[in-house]
């Protein structure tokens, strides 16, 4: 059968030799019968010769092998194993205490304020809800609240419909936007595709597209140190991982509160 090569062909001038047949290729050998041969398909023997070569070097490595099955297989996870107790550091890294806190931000608050927990790749918005001192307005006795007012909340930054995350979602304080909800002028809003967040309800849903409410961060304030921890998480998991606690390494003992412009877009 002619292939249309001339016979200047490299292919054909040299002929393949040992293993550099392509894959795929079949070619025909002579077996014992000498009147007749054997198919020999080259995909197959050449998988086998590299499989042959890994058993070797999984023999001379004492078990290395087993191990690369396994990995390959079941891919090692990288996470943690339960929520870890983390305290809250403020932007200029100092320990950030409920007092200060409370004098620093407000349900008035135009910026972004997140911290990572308890993975290093999850933002949570940090917010507080209380008026200014001496004002009236904002909302205090929120679920999931801790400080005096039980009004410091804080929840994920990254945007249950699509995974967008802050600053595209943000916090909208009062006035932000023409839009309210009942009486609640203030809320969670994702620039993105529109979907909306009630900080004072466990950030349930306002309006889609997005239809779960976004993870709540547990957090914990000590009395006696006036310092503020982060110590679990409730909810559905962030968006884009499978589990809160699995995706990406622990941020470890401390998560500094981080400062971010918000994009605003009044469209709903």
């Amino acid at each position: 059968m002619s292939y249309g090569c001339p016979p200047t062909c490299p292919a054909l001038a040299t002929g393949p030799v040992g293993g550099e047949f392509p894959l795929g290729q079949l070619r025909r050998l002579a077996g014992a019968n000498p009147g007749g041969g054997e198919e020999v398909d080259e995909t197959r023997r050449n998988v086998l010769k590299l499989l042959v070569a890994g058993g070797v070097v999984a023999v001379s490595a004492g078990g290395l092998g087993a191990a690369a099955i396994q990995y390959v297989s079941k891919p090692p996870l990288v996470g943690l194993s339960s929520y870890p107790k983390v305290q809250l550091l403020d932007v200029d890294g100092s320990p950030l205490t409920v007092k200060k806190l409370m004098a620093e931000y407000d349900v008035t608050t135009p910026d972004v304020y997140t911290f990572a927990y308890p993975l290093r790749n999850e933002p949570n918005f940090l917010l507080n809800l209380a008026p200014p001192s001496g004002k009236s307005g904002g909302a205090t006795n929120v679920v999931g609240g801790t400080g005096p007012q039980k009004s410091i909340v804080a929840f994920s930054a990254i945007c249950q419909h699509l995974g967008c995350p802050a600053p595209a979602i943000a916090y909208y304080p009062p006035g932000t936007c023409s839009k309210t909800f009942g009486s609640l002028a203030f809320y969670l809003h994702c620039s993105c595709h529109g979907s909306t967040y009630d900080v004072t309800n466990g950030a349930s849903n306002l309006t889609g597209p997005a239809v779960l409410p976004l993870p709540q961060v547990t957090l914990d304030w000590d009395t006696s140190t006036d310092l503020l921890y982060a110590v679990g998480v409730n909810g559905p998991p962030v968006n884009g991982h499978f589990d809160t606690l699995q995706g990406d390494y622990g941020v470890g003992a401390t998560s500094q509160v981080q400062k971010q412009t918000p994009v605003v877009s009044c469209s709903f």
